[in-house]
């Protein structure tokens, strides 16, 4: 029997700092950001740039750290052993703090983003771990509610079906990062927390390798999320999240489930919007009923009216209204707490929805879209607000506020007002020439 009718019912931070696998094809580490808003404050994911300027962590402040670390480890109960055998070994990573220290430079259009992640070869291989691993995750369906898709989707994501964890010792890149000043705080708790996982009896210290940001195993869990979120579906005893594709990948459905997926819906689908759609209205802080938004015009993306159900959703056009539209319901908000990019939500829904037997995108995003440096969009950020429209600190980060702003300007201008950054109205904004 076909699951695409059940996965289709309804019309289908603690965390990761990066991932492991490049955008496309999870060949190096540490390409894109998830979990937290520590690296992903915006909704449009960005391209690696220049490194910020911070005094340089020596190697005498380094062992004077891993000491005082090792105190507090004692302190809090975990052993001398494991401290002695982990992290009293863990060196300084200079290229870690690199990676940290990273602020992107140009912005990636939801088109780059979208093609490099959702391929015909990932939805092809997801079709085969499907049909491979059937009976497992059918189980873990009924365990936790997830279907199979949507795990398989967040697993070619994170890892490219675990081809690359990352390759970097988590006591290594956790320490550094810890000892560093810039998120001392966070990282310290990470440290602590990989300590615990050590002491249970998990993995050994020199078989734990992730991101340079400490996440691990196929989903690239955080030690937090580690810690509260795997289990141990195989039944060795061990919550293994590097080898056993069992625990692995119920450690992901537990987490969603924890992070409060609504079994039986789905995350939202691509709709179709009307000539003169109040585009206004779109945005995912606006929520609206299929009902309400099937009065407004909006069908499916074949013309199809929207399903009979009594569920809200907001509109998103993350290429502008040349680009394909999208209602998102309740487990698209669970997956952006997964990862805060509404890019990386899109990409999740659309692969778990093809792996599932349908189709690609009716309207393709458009490929001319403009890449704009951080500091154009710094521009663009304080040309908003002289007008009125821009009220928080000008970052070089084009998230939801500035798009509602720019939105705004243009609804004022008597344009499309779809929140989209067009050469054309990056010149009338002086952010371009002529």
């Amino acid at each position: 029997m076909s699951y695409l009718p059940k996965f289709t019912l309804f019309a289908c931070c603690v965390g990761l700092l990066s991932c492991a696998q490049t955008p496309g094809t999870g060949q190096s580490a540490a390409a894109s950001t998830a979990h937290t808003a520590a690296n992903n404050a915006g909704s449009a994911p960005l391209t690696t740039g220049t490194a910020t300027q911070q005094a340089p962590l020596s190697d005498a402040d380094f062992a004077a750290c891993i000491d005082r670390f090792s105190r507090d480890a004692i302190n809090a109960g975990i052993s001398e052993q494991v401290i002695r055998t982990s992290l009293q070994r863990a060196t300084l990573n200079r290229r870690v703090l690199e990676l940290d220290r990273q602020q992107p430079e140009f912005t990636t259009t939801f088109a780059d983003y979208f093609n490099r992640r959702v391929t015909a070869q990932r939805v092809a291989q997801g079709r085969a771990l499907w049909a491979a691993h059937r009976p497992l995750l059918d189980r873990i369906e009924q365990a936790y509610g997830v279907p199979a898709p949507y795990l398989l989707a967040f697993w070619g994501l994170e890892t490219n079906f675990g081809s690359y964890f990352g390759n970097i010792p988590v006591m290594d890149s956790l320490a550094t990062l810890a000892c560093d000043t810039r998120r001392s705080g966070f990282f310290t708790i990470e440290l602590m927390n990989a300590l615990r996982i050590v002491e249970q009896g998990d993995i050994a210290p020199k078989k734990m390798v992730g991101s340079w940001a400490g996440a691990m195993g196929n989903f690239q869990f955080m030690p937090s999320a580690y810690l509260k979120n795997a289990v141990d579906f195989d039944g060795d005893n061990k919550r293994d999240l590097w080898h056993s594709k069992p625990d692995a990948m119920a450690s992901a459905a537990h987490f969603l489930r924890n992070l409060g997926w609504v079994s039986a819906e789905r995350w939202g689908r691509e709709v179709k919007l009307p000539r003169n759609f109040p585009f206004l209205e779109a945005g995912l802080k606006n929520h609206k009923s299929i009902a309400e938004w099937r009065n407004l015009g909006v069908t499916r993306a074949d013309n199809t009216p929207l399903p009979p159900v009594d569920i809200q959703a907001s509109l998103l056009v993350p290429a502008g209204h040349e680009g394909p539209a999208f209602l998102v319901y309740e487990n698209f908000n669970v997956i952006m707490r997964w990862n805060r990019s509404e890019f990386y939500a899109l990409a999740v829904g659309q692969l778990a929805d093809q792996i599932a037997g349908g189709a690609p995108l009716v309207q393709a995003p458009p490929t001319d879209a403009p890449r704009l440096h951080r500091q154009q969009v710094i521009q663009l950020q304080e040309a908003l607000g002289q007008k009125g429209f821009y009220h928080e600190k000008a970052d070089g980060i084009f998230g939801p506020a500035t798009r509602r702003a720019l939105s705004e300007f243009q609804h004022q201008q008597g344009l499309i007002a779809d929140g989209f950054p067009s050469r054309t109205l990056l010149t009338m904004l002086g952010v371009l020439s002529d």
